[in-house]
Formats: C-alpha cells, structure tokens, sequence
C-alpha cells in the first residue's frame, strides 16, 4: 500500500520549478505501479527504509539517498520498497530539457547541498540543527531536513 501526502502544489508558480511536492510511505515490497513520464524531472529523496528504481540499472536505493530522475522525451518505470518499506519525498520539477533523453542519477548518503544540475533549483539534506540552511520550503523529516531554495524565473523554452 502506496500512502502518500501531498505537501506542496503551488498552481501559482510561487515555488518557480517545483510543481507538486509529496511525502510517500510504501509498504514491503509494495510500489507505485508501472508508470509514464514525460517531460518532467523527480528529484526523490529517501528518508527512510529504501527503493529499487525499476529502470535502465535498477538501483537500490536507500535512507539518505537522493535520486534525480530526467524523464525528458518519456519513459516507463516503477518504484519498489525494500522489505523494510520506504519513506520517499519526491519533488516533481519543470524539466530543464523536455526534450532530452530519459536519465537517472543517484547521490548517495547525502550530507548537505545536491548538485541538481540546474541553475532554477537547488537541494539540501542534512540534520536538524544550527546549521540547516534557509529555504522556500523545508520539511522536517525526523532525522533529516530537506530544504529547497527555487527561483521563480521562467525558463526560455516555455514560451511565457
């Protein structure tokens, strides 16, 4: 069983690239169900338990780990917890090319800034403490924080 929350979903552009941010608890062994994306980027950050991405290499993925996944022209995958389920945040971004190739990279153990690898968006995992970075949106995650910093400029391709 898939349990999500929806924590952010601005419709107003407030939050520049970030279009839907979601807090998903999988149980062992259970997934999203084989899905499509396209021109759209998700950024996933595990925060508990772990995650096999059903695509290209199929990694594993575990607590403190972050994911950037590129859908570009489309692809299809799944998302699997581990036996010890999964807590998942996953970020739903403009693409920086819709047009690209599908990718997926994985930064492992994570401790601070994520290169995203766009100039719009920018990631921070870490403890809670003095030195957790201001930011647009955090989220309290237990044992780790999440900040993200975005801009509300519009990229060239979108047209407005």
């Amino acid at each position: 069983m898939v349990e999500g929350r929806v924590v952010a979903a601005p419709e107003d552009g407030s939050l520049g690239p970030l279009l839907r941010l979601a807090d998903d608890r999988l149980a062992p062994g259970e997934g999203y169900g084989r899905h499509a994306h396209r021109a759209v980027d998700v950024v996933a950050v595990v925060l508990a338990g772990s995650l096999r991405h059903a695509w290209a290499d199929e990694p594993v993925m575990e607590a403190g780990d972050v994911a950037v996944l590129r859908a570009g022209e489309g692809l299809d995958h799944d998302e699997i917890a581990g036996d010890d389920g999964a807590r998942v945040l996953q970020a739903y971004l403009r693409p920086v090319d819709p047009s690209a190739p599908p990718s997926h990279v994985v930064h492992r153990a994570v401790a601070g800034w994520v290169d995203l690898g766009r100039p719009d968006a920018r990631l921070w995992v870490g403890p809670p403490g003095a030195d957790v970075p201001d930011g647009r949106l955090d989220v309290d995650a237990g044992d780790r924080v999440v900040v993200w910093r975005t801009s509300t400029d519009r990229p060239d391709w979108a047209g407005f």
